[in-house]
């Protein structure tokens, strides 16, 4: 065998690995491979929710349309079920998110595990995103500017996604999707729509760790969010 034909098979192999891991990281064990076609996304309608999705992830992961593009280690996209009618978004990623492309799986991802698992949900059941893909320094907050260069990509996967129920988690996200500057004390405890969506604002896991005494609210919150669902079922 030819040395170019030879290292030509060795690049194919290696982005197929890179493809294979990031259906891994975006959609869990479950794997989802087009069966002869190329790696990247092919220009022609694709009716499957899960790979417009992959393909609009392929379109946007080197995004530099604000600073925090040249600090992040991975652009965090969003992972889960992108066919759930449930649709959670946080704020911004952190350390861990940053460094492993997944959101929420530090410490407010771990306890956002167990308050999903107190209203009978799991990561399977639903499809994690935050309003910035990228994180922001020292954990700071995402400013409305970074926010507003990183909506177009929240704004696609709404469109992909078509989601029945949405938790926003933070005064971030309620801020961002609902377009409010109301406090997070105002805005939560109430159903919003968004579309066709239904929509209730909690608290931010993340703030649950430094305050816990936001917990009973949270619980209140959820258990909003999962009577909305179960009315439905």
């Amino acid at each position: 065998m030819d040395q170019p034909l030879q290292q030509g098979i060795v690049n194919l192999l290696e982005e197929l690995k890179r493809y294979l891991n990031r259906q891994r990281e975006l959609y869990g064990e479950e794997l989802y491979v087009r069966p002869a076609q190329p790696m990247t996304p092919p220009a022609v309608p694709i009716e499957s929710r899960r790979e417009v999705l992959l393909q609009f992830y392929y379109e946007v992961k080197d995004c530099q349309k604000c600073a925090l593009a040249r600090h992040r280690t991975r652009l965090v996209f969003g992972s889960g079920n992108p066919n759930s009618p449930i649709l959670l978004i946080g704020e911004a990623p952190g350390f861990h998110e940053d460094q492993q492309g997944k959101p929420f799986v530090g410490n407010a991802g771990q306890l956002l595990d167990r308050i999903l698992a107190a209203i009978q949900l799991s990561r399977q059941d639903i499809f994690i995103t935050n309003v910035v893909k990228c994180r922001p320094p020292d954990n700071r907050d995402p400013l409305p500017e970074e926010c507003d260069a990183c909506h177009y990509i929240l704004a696609r996967q709404l469109e992909i996604i078509e989601p029945k129920y949405i938790l926003l988690l933070g005064r971030i996200a309620a801020r961002t999707v609902l377009k409010t500057e109301a406090s997070i004390a105002d805005v939560r405890g109430k159903v919003y729509s968004l579309g066709r969506a239904q929509v209730v604002v909690t608290y931010h896991p993340a703030a649950l760790l430094r305050n816990p005494q936001l917990k009973r609210g949270t619980w209140e919150d959820v258990q909003l969010f999962q009577k909305l669902i179960r009315q439905q079922e």
